[in-house]
């Protein structure tokens, strides 16, 4: 614990103690910045599927939570080291909305990189620190959230014409939808989701990470909803619910999905799925700028919105950048997509455990 000026101190959480997840838990859901990626439940989960280290830093006001900062070190043969808040997320910067509180964290965040030796550290989301080494990235991501419509009707009137007209055609073709936790809902994502990242040239993550996330959240936190075509499966997502949100989270189809336009229909029965659930909004994460995933969100009728990313780099080390837009990972891509599916199944995961 480290004790500082006006009653402020910060210290590392303690993960084995349901008290004090519950208490984080319960600031995380007070806070309007707030998301799964904040809980402490995210971060733990990940970090027992991929082998990597979490850790929760708190600063507090005698007994009153005054800001946290989740903390992932992701350490990799191929990408490095880096300090990511939040490692396997898509946000889980700093959150309270006390600014010195705030700081504290973010100095302790770099005390802890000396230590590590990690020469970066990503802040995804948050207040963006002020400083030697940081910088803002606010073009390369974009958010996408919307409200839920009230029913089928008014959900299809939502989406703009000519993908409505695409929507329909998915909604009539007959597919079989399935929601659960099962282990054949597991294996059947898994299958389907690993075909999907194959065929864009990136590896998939472990099968643990999905299972330990699922067993996270529970029940009324998350589960997977997959697209049967012919009794085999061709679209799969597993998504979040939180706090009246749905977050369609690992998500994609087979080399036979785009004809069958099973994606449609799959993100159409997760709105509706979700709205019996009772959430009301519906956050189609993070797609890069200028991409495939980033238009067919806004087709939906989704609004883009730029998503500020802060890093900071050590004097003298290089950038770390794992995204697959950077050139130099172009011919490894290329490659990545003819390798046969279950050699990219086997092998991905090792790799992917990095990238965070």
């Amino acid at each position: 614990m480290t004790q500082l000026a006006a009653g402020l101190t910060v210290r590392t959480a303690r993960l084995d103690d349901a008290a004090e997840i519950a208490r984080i838990a319960g600031f995380v859901a007070g806070q309007s910045g707030g998301t799964p990626f904040h809980l402490p439940a995210w971060g733990a989960a990940t970090a027992r599927a991929t082998g990597q280290h979490f850790a929760m830093l708190v600063a507090e006001r005698g007994d009153a939570v005054a800001a946290i900062l989740p903390l992932t070190t992701l350490r990799s043969r191929l990408f490095g080291t880096a300090l990511v808040s939040t490692g396997f997320g898509v946000a889980g910067g700093p959150l309270g909305d006390d600014q010195v509180a705030q700081a504290a964290l973010i100095e302790q965040a770099l005390a802890i990189a000396e230590a590590e030796d990690a020469p970066t550290i990503e802040l995804r989301g948050g207040p963006a620190p002020v400083g030697a080494g940081w910088t803002v990235d606010e073009g390369r991501y974009l958010g996408f959230v919307r409200p839920i419509a009230a029913d089928d009707a008014a959900e299809l009137a939502a989406i703009p014409r000519k993908q409505r007209a695409e929507v329909r055609k998915a909604l009539a073709a007959g597919f079989e939808i399935a929601t659960g936790r099962s282990r054949r809902d597991l294996a059947e994502h898994f299958a389907v989701y690993g075909e999907s990242v194959r065929n864009l040239g990136t590896p998939v993550f472990p099968p643990a990470l999905f299972r330990e996330v699922l067993d996270a959240f529970g029940p009324e936190g998350a589960d997977i909803l997959t697209v049967r075509h012919g009794g085999r499966p061709v679209a799969s997502v597993l998504s979040l619910y939180w706090r009246g949100t749905v977050y369609p989270y690992w998500g994609g189809g087979t080399r036979a999905a785009r004809a069958l336009r099973a994606n449609d229909a799959m993100y159409f029965a997760l709105m509706r799925h979700a709205r019996d659930r009772g959430c009301t909004a519906f956050d189609f994460g993070r797609s890069k700028a200028g991409t495939g995933p980033a238009a067919f969100k806004k087709n939906w009728g989704f609004p883009p919105r730029p998503l500020a990313y802060a890093t900071w780099t050590r004097d003298g080390a290089a950038p770390r950048d794992a995204s697959p837009l950077n050139p130099k990972y172009r011919l490894k891509i290329a490659a990545w997509q003819r390798l046969p599916l279950a050699v990219a199944n086997r092998v991905g995961p090792w790799i992917a455990r990095g990238l965070g």
